[in-house]
């Protein structure tokens, strides 16, 4: 079995355990598999993420445990000739929205997002890529350029024959809203900050594309705080600089890898200098510090993942630690409506709400709450395949979009693209990245 994935890290995992179940076949990648110690805890709905599709009706083939006990069949060659693309299998990991809650929550980390981007990386070489993958993998491309192709989804927002062609031809559900990017690239002023700390803030394909005033809040909460902010990606020029996450996330790995080299190579200056490196966009940040690992990229992508932090994990340090001081405007505060807070999926695999919480607790006088939620349902392309957006949905409607119909008062906040789109989608409402609260409550 050929593997596309860097598993050596698992070379030692299991090995001299008669209960470890290693399958047969399929080397590191079998052993990453099989760290799972089968103690059901995925099947359970204690608070948490894990696991989002086994949490809308217990459906025991839906969660981590049943998608590693199907993966140990397939690679013991018991599931016959389908092997790893026998239907059963097939529909448990599509239904696997590679939010990270078992990375965290399982007691052994089972890492089945890593494990279905390998999944993906062999169906694709099995079965071939569908259109809608390589659109999805290849839209950081496609804007860049400002292909033709990105300004047909406002068209297509508007016209409901054209939304309909679309799910006959691409799979693309006519239920959702696409999100449309902004209309033109946005200016950013950059001041030097004589002895502030220099940081490089990452402009991530859905930040610079989507949401450019998410970067321009950042950079001035930054230099508010008397960084000197480098902002790598933000101009045309650069704009090949991508993470490679939408690459990754259809199984298109050597692609990933190629973008992951190019962004490595003017990141790493950077690391070695000891400079930050901030991030907005959790699932793009992380990929730098997660998935790069099993790029196999070498001591240059361990030397990077070291320097990578989310903005919220880098102002409650360097708050905490003294470092970092920003001045609060009080009429803005006093002014201020109460704020409900909901994570990205990642950002609760690698623990920084803690950070989120850590940020607002030093705004003096803001009310606000954490949302005990799942996944959002939307994960990347998830939401908007066809075949996938009632499911969607109903993730949603589980603990979200109750708790935001309950505090129609409230402004949302929410650091993930995606969370983002889906809580606009179903309530209309628009969520602010904490950069753009922080900018509202600042001197």
């Amino acid at each position: 079995m050929k593997r596309y994935l860097d598993w050596s890290e698992y070379t030692d995992a299991g090995m001299g355990d008669a209960y470890a179940d290693i399958p047969k076949q399929g080397g590191d990648f079998a052993k990453a598999v099989a760290v799972c110690i089968n103690s059901r805890q995925c099947e359970t709905l204690a608070k948490g993420v894990m696991c989002p599709s086994f949490r809308l009706d217990e459906n025991p083939n839906l969660s981590t445990g049943a998608r590693v006990r199907l993966l140990k069949a397939a690679l013991n060659g018991e599931l016959g000739n389908g092997g790893l693309f026998t239907p059963e299998l097939v529909e448990a990991m599509d239904l696997c929205v590679s939010c990270k809650g078992c990375q965290r929550e399982c007691e052994n980390n089972v890492d089945m997002s890593r494990i279905k981007i390998e999944y993906l990386a062999q169906l694709n070489a099995s079965k071939g890529l569908s259109l809608r993958s390589r659109l999805f993998s290849e839209l950081p491309e496609l804007l860049a350029k400002r292909h033709w192709l990105i300004k047909l989804s406002a068209v297509r927002n508007r016209y409901p024959w054209i939304a309909n062609l679309a799910e006959r031809l691409l799979g693309i559900s006519r239920k959702s809203l696409l999100p449309e990017p902004a209309d033109s690239t946005q200016q950013y002023t950059l001041s030097e900050m004589e002895g502030g700390q220099p940081v490089v803030l990452f402009a991530d394909t859905f930040c610079k594309h989507y949401s450019p005033d998410i970067l321009v809040a950042a950079v001035e909460v930054l230099q508010a705080a008397s960084c000197q902010v480098s902002l790598i990606g933000a101009v045309d020029e650069e704009a090949r600089y991508c993470c490679g996450r939408t690459y990754l996330s259809q199984g298109r790995i050597e692609a990933a890898r190629q973008q992951a080299g190019e962004l490595l190579q003017k990141l790493a200056p950077y690391a070695q200098k000891g400079v930050p490196l901030i991030g907005l966009e959790p699932s793009c940040l992380l990929t730098l510090r997660d998935e790069y690992r099993a790029l196999g990229l070498g001591e240059m992508a361990d030397l990077v993942a070291g320097k990578a932090v989310l903005f919220e994990e880098f102002l409650a340090k360097g708050i905490k630690g003294g470092k970092l001081d920003l001045s609060w405007s009080e009429h803005a505060i006093a002014t201020q409506q109460p704020v409900l807070v909901h994570g990205h999926c990642h950002q609760k695999a690698v623990g920084a709400m803690k950070s989120m919480r850590k940020v607002l607790k030093q705004i003096p006088g803001v009310s606000f709450e954490m949302i005990d939620a799942s996944c959002c349902g939307m994960a990347g392309s998830f939401g908007l395949e066809a075949e996938h957006y009632e499911t969607a949905k109903a993730m949603a409607e589980q603990a979200l979009l109750p708790a935001l119909a309950a505090r129609p008062e409230a402004l949302i906040v929410a650091n993930g693209f995606s969370c983002r789109h889906q809580i606009r989608v179903h309530t209309g409402r628009p969520a602010l990245h904490l950069a753009q609260l922080i900018r509202l409550l600042i001197a």
